[in-house]
């Protein structure tokens, strides 16, 4: 009992942990929301290529996020939905795709592909037009995902992610 205890205690520091790194990483770079979005934040996505534990971590910083800095509460939900399929999604195909490689650039276009939810939220909350809109904020995470999958592969091999929580 004591082991399952300390294994769940360490697994919701590790996501509390994601979750503060998560917000703190958005003030970083500039165009954090809207229809151009480079969140240094999003390289933290990566992690469930590595552990899924970590999922809770990454979705609650993304909620935790744009519940103070986003939209309001439309952006909470879609930008929390586009999250956590695009995360979830990840996980899912990890049962047949074993290379940390693979799952690297699936996981980059899950997200890609996903920010269509988003383009949808700012075209009700912004007014945007919405394939322009999803043209860019799929561009710009594509560009954020792409630079930083060969970075979270080089910090697994000296961290270990999966043997983290």
């Amino acid at each position: 009992m004591q082991q399952k205890t300390s294994s769940s205690v360490r697994t919701l520091a590790g996501n509390a942990i994601i979750m503060a790194l998560y917000v703190v990483l958005c003030f970083i770079l500039p165009y954090q929301s809207g229809a151009i979005q480079f969140r240094l934040s999003e390289s933290l996505n990566h992690l469930v290529v590595f552990n899924r534990k970590f999922i809770w971590g990454v979705f609650g910083g993304v909620v935790l996020y744009n519940l103070f800095f986003g939209y309001g509460p439309m952006d909470v939900l879609f930008g929390g939905a586009q999250t956590f399929l695009a995360l979830f999604a990840t996980i899912g195909i990890s049962r047949f795709v074993k290379s940390d490689i693979w799952r690297l650039v699936w996981n980059c276009v899950f997200f890609t592909v996903s920010m269509f939810l988003i383009a949808l939220m700012l075209m009700w909350t912004a007014d945007l037009p919405f394939w322009p809109t999803y043209g860019t904020t799929a561009l710009s995470e594509a560009i954020t995902m792409a630079i930083s999958a060969p970075i979270m592969y080089g910090v697994n091999k000296v961290v270990k992610f999966d043997q983290r929580i």
